[in-house]
């Protein structure tokens, strides 16, 4: 039976975000000014400073606010992540509001630097989907606007911050994803990834200093091999083994890599890599999934409104889209655990087919506390490169 992420997380994303990226790129794209005039209800009451939609004077008028922005900018949000791609089509849809879309495979950290280097001007980033350490962190810079979503209080304590400047949305655990046709033996383990027949083969999906999947593969390989959310520095020397013996590759897992057969064993999300499976069946691609049994790591991504957000209403009506009824049953059609999943069940508005098919784990998940997160992401950034050099 599958095991929700639910109730009993703690503050957890410590590093989860998109996909990775580069910087520079950033810096250079859209140099115009945002718009002046912020967008209003009728009452002339602002979005940019609403912290619920009432304080627009309800829904309806945050509906007519957002469709006279008419846009939503967003960054890192790949359409074949957590079916993001049918979130986007549906919310589209349903108010006529264009959402832009950049750097689709960027990562957090890239997310949090456009939105620093881009104050004031009009391709700032409206939302934010962020690793949970990279939310802490953006909260923590004062970058994030607060904003109760209508469902906020059905989402789980320790799953949002006090101040609703960031919130979980959806989940999953980190598993290993393997091409059955080109690999012989699937590995099911951590330690099976160090054997020798898995030469070249294993990789992350992205940077662990920049990227939430990357930094909860190396979170796993820790709990795998003697560490705990106190002691993330086993998987950094797991990792550094796998570089001498030769099975880590340095190339980033997509789609794209699977396909063509360029990363034949990923760790990755679970729904990740359960999307890849559904995806490639039709290519000829027999993609299988575990959940690694020796290094059980799970958290959520977590959401957040640009404080000084170019298209405020919009953005705040995106996330009331994604905390919806509608919104949280599209995660699980990409097989992510969303955040008010138990709430859903309990009410009878859960998509029960789609929860059938998410990947089995058993047990109850644990997640790492905000210090946790903190400290590890601090010896991620001091220690990563040199475990993978040479």
């Amino acid at each position: 039976m599958s095991t929700s992420l639910s109730s009993t997380a703690l503050p957890r994303n410590a590093a989860l975000g998109g996909a990775l990226a580069v910087v520079t790129a950033l810096a250079l794209s859209a140099c115009g000014a945002a718009p002046d005039n912020a967008s209003t209800a009728a009452d002339g009451k602002s979005a940019a400073t609403a912290t619920s939609a009432a304080d627009l004077g309800g829904m309806d008028k945050l509906v007519a606010a957002a469709k006279k922005e008419g846009t939503l900018h967003a960054m890192a949000l790949p359409r074949d992540w957590a079916n993001y791609g049918a979130l986007i089509d549906g919310f589209q849809k349903k108010y006529g509001i264009k959402i832009e879309v950049e750097n689709p495979d960027g990562s957090s950290q890239d997310e949090i630097n456009a939105v620093t280097s881009r104050k004031g001007q009009d391709r700032a980033p409206d939302v934010l989907d962020l690793g949970s350490s990279f939310a802490i962190s953006a909260a923590q810079q004062g970058l994030l606007a607060p904003y109760k979503v209508e469902a906020f209080a059905d989402i789980p304590e320790g799953q949002k911050d006090t101040q609703a400047r960031w919130y979980n949305d959806y989940g999953g655990y980190i598993s290993i994803g393997c091409d059955a046709k080109r690999v012989k033996e699937c590995p099911k383990t951590f330690a099976d990834l160090l054997k020798p027949q898995y030469k070249g083969q294993v990789a992350l999906n992205g940077n662990p200093t920049k990227s939430g999947s990357a930094f909860g593969g190396v979170y796993a390989a820790a709990l795998a091999s003697g560490g705990s959310f106190d002691d993330i520095q086993p998987g950094l020397d797991f990792f550094g083994k796998l570089k001498k013996n030769g099975n880590y590759t340095p190339v980033e897992s997509t789609p794209a890599t699977v396909e063509k057969g360029e990363t034949p064993i990923s760790i990755d999300w679970d729904y990740l890599n359960a999307g890849y499976a559904e995806e490639f069946k039709s290519k000829g691609v027999d993609w299988q999934v575990s959940v690694p049994s020796d290094g059980k790591f799970s958290q959520y991504y977590s959401q957040a409104i640009n404080k000084d957000a170019p298209h405020p209403a919009a953005a705040r009506l995106w996330q009331e889209y994604l905390y919806s009824t509608e919104g949280q049953n599209l995660w699980l059609k990409g097989f992510a655990r969303p955040v008010l999943m138990p709430a859903m069940d309990k009410a009878g508005t859960l998509d029960k087919t789609a929860a059938a098919k998410l990947p089995e784990v058993s047990g109850t998940p644990a997640f790492p506390t905000e210090d946790q997160q903190n400290k590890a992401k601090t010896a991620l950034g001091q220690g990563w490169a040199k475990a993978v050099s040479g």
